[in-house]
């Protein structure tokens, strides 16, 4: 053990104790302990590398799922910690992902919001403070996005400047500088290249569609694809981790694996479902983590940017709202472990008259998840036509599953699964995680669970108060945001 680590130990330690007898400031970042623990860690800041996928589920080995194989992300877990419970803020790419860099939830960041929306220069942002305190910052691929940040303020993408990869940027990277990277594949959106699952050999016997898709060949050919772009983004990250082997970098890089939300699958991408927004974490830096450990605890991907933060020996600003990670990464307890999970969504495509949105606030425990749908007189998925985009259900990514849906949904025996995926839904949803993990039994409404219903509303509530959350029964301001992928579909 090395002496970093002894000493992570005994912060964490005395400041369990401060606590107990309530010397402790409260609020997200006034703990003795991560102020000790950034202190501790001025002298040994470390590089920093967000790899992140864009629409990938827990599909993976390290969960269960043994459809393929993914060596590159089972290197990293085998020195690092896997956690079980990691949740994006909303299952929509650019609002999860200024989350990221914000640590706020997309409500309380106006249009960062929305996708195809900007994110304003105002809010904190980990990867600008890195730069302004002596990181290197940089990415390749899909950064913060879609969108476009230019009427936000920023002069270049809000995670960093664009570089060609990886390997480019490092190129140039200064030994006595600290670097800050954000690695962002393209995979497994959509659309889908058919020939990679050939190319792979990915076997159709061990995919798993779930209960509320219907099993067939042209559903399963879609899951391959999705499938062969997860394996491409494993190959990925083996190339990066071999890059820092190579510099002899591996253990001085505080490295972060995750995905921005959920696959790109009817009642997945842009819901509030587990498989929508429990998504894969694995974090590792070395000797100065656990290793090989899973964690049961809640975290939120608001908590990368306090962790980073204070590895790097950087104040955390008080705007933030995540929690650094690093007491819960050095000793495997949390001070303050979460009791629930907050996510949401605002509008995602343009796919609804007058370009409105469908706002959703959820509260997820560890036995149930309640789900307010604030509009429930707007179709979930988008309209059914939507003349303005010329979008069918379109914020369902279009695909062979879609397709399939589309093609049957007044089939009879397609009933229930037009209803998960296509229909209209109640204001209110509850579901027992326990006896129902697929979440589609809604016990919303029924006697027996009333008390459960109120309290989970009430939390729910609570923290949208708290969070000064904008949306109310009649006022909507993401409705009227500007949308920025007007050209992509020619709407006037």
């Amino acid at each position: 053990m090395t002496n970093l680590k002894i000493k992570l130990l005994i912060i964490c330690v005395i400041s369990m104790f401060a606590n107990i007898f309530g010397q402790v400031a409260g609020g997200p970042h006034a703990s003795a302990s991560n102020a000790t623990l950034t202190k501790g860690l001025q002298g040994q800041r470390p590089n920093i590398l967000l790899i992140i996928a864009d629409d990938l589920s827990k599909t993976l080995p390290l969960y269960g799922d043994q459809t393929i194989i993914t060596p590159g992300m089972n290197g990293v877990a085998k020195d690092g910690v896997v956690f079980d419970h990691a949740y994006c803020t909303a299952s929509s790419c650019t609002p999860s992902r200024a989350s990221i860099l914000t640590s706020k939830y997309p409500h309380q960041l106006q249009q960062g919001g929305n996708l195809h929306g900007t994110l304003p220069i105002k809010y904190d942002n980990y990867a600008s403070i890195l730069a302004q305190n002596g990181y290197r910052v940089g990415l390749s691929g899909k950064g913060w996005a879609p969108g476009d940040y230019k009427p936000g303020g920023y002069k270049h993408n809000p995670a960093g400047k664009s570089y060609k990869s990886f390997e480019a940027f490092m190129k140039d990277q200064p030994a006595d500088q600290p670097f800050c990277f954000w690695l962002g594949s393209h995979d497994p959106h959509r659309p889908y290249k058919a020939s990679l699952k050939e190319e792979y050999g990915i076997d159709s016997l061990k995919v798993k569609v779930p209960i509320w898709l219907p099993d067939n060949k042209q559903v399963r050919n879609d899951f391959l694809d999705y499938y062969a772009e997860s394996k491409r983004f494993d190959r990925m990250i083996e190339g990066a981790i071999a890059l820092l082997k190579k510099k002899g970098i591996y253990d001085q890089t505080l490295i972060v694996i995750t995905s921005d939300n959920g696959m790109p699958f009817p009642r997945v991408k842009a819901n509030a479902y587990d498989l929508s927004t429990n998504i894969p974490l694995i974090i590792r830096w070395g000797d100065h983590f656990i290793k090989g450990k899973r964690l049961n605890e809640f975290v939120s991907l608001i908590d990368l940017a306090p962790t980073f933060l204070s590895a790097a020996g950087v104040k955390v600003p008080r705007a933030m709202l995540g929690k650094s990670l690093l007491g819960l990464l050095a000793t495997g307890k949390s001070e303050h472990p979460r009791q629930a999970i907050f996510s949401e969504r605002e509008r995602h495509a343009y796919v609804r008259a007058s370009n409105v949105g469908y706002p959703v606030r959820a509260i997820r425990t560890n036995r149930y998840l309640y789900i307010n749908n604030l509009r429930p007189a707007r179709w979930p998925a988008g309209d059914p036509a939507n003349l303005e985009s010329n979008r069918f259900y379109g914020d369902i990514d279009n695909g062979p599953t879609k397709k399939l849906l589309l093609e049957n949904k007044d089939t009879p025996a397609y009933q229930n699964f037009r209803i998960w995926s296509l229909d209209k839904r109640p204001s209110e949803e509850l579901y027992d995680l326990k006896k129902d993990p697929d979440q589609l039994v809604n016990l919303a409404g029924k006697p027996a669970w009333s008390k459960v219903q109120k309290e989970l509303a009430e939390r729910l509530m609570h923290w949208r108060k708290n969070t000064n959350d904008p949306v109310t029964d009649k006022v909507d301001p993401f409705d009227h945001y500007p949308y920025y992928g007007v050209p992509k579909w020619g709407i006037k």
